[in-house]
């Protein structure tokens, strides 16, 4: 499993999701769109043109899941 998390510096809701993350011992990659241009890029091509973070995505075994914001119910329930 690879947990992608969009995010930018100052974003509450984005530290929320990685404290959350790291609270359950789950490895994720974090990306700074507001930072890193090709990572800016690459969520809105992930997202059809859509950059509000935190934006994760998730790869389980081949099926993709993606999360806008910091939706605990959904997180729990893709990453159980």
């Amino acid at each position: 499993m690879t947990v992608t998390v969009y995010s930018t510096m100052t974003c509450p809701y984005c530290k929320m999701l990685m404290d959350y993350l790291d609270e359950k011992q789950i490895h994720y990659t974090k990306k700074l769109v507001d930072q890193d241009e090709d990572a800016k890029n690459e969520m809105a091509n992930i997202s059809g043109g859509f950059l509000g973070v935190p934006y994760t995505v998730v790869d389980k075994d081949g099926l993709v899941e993606k999360v806008v914001g910091f939706d605990k119910n959904k997180l729990d329930e893709i990453l159980k």
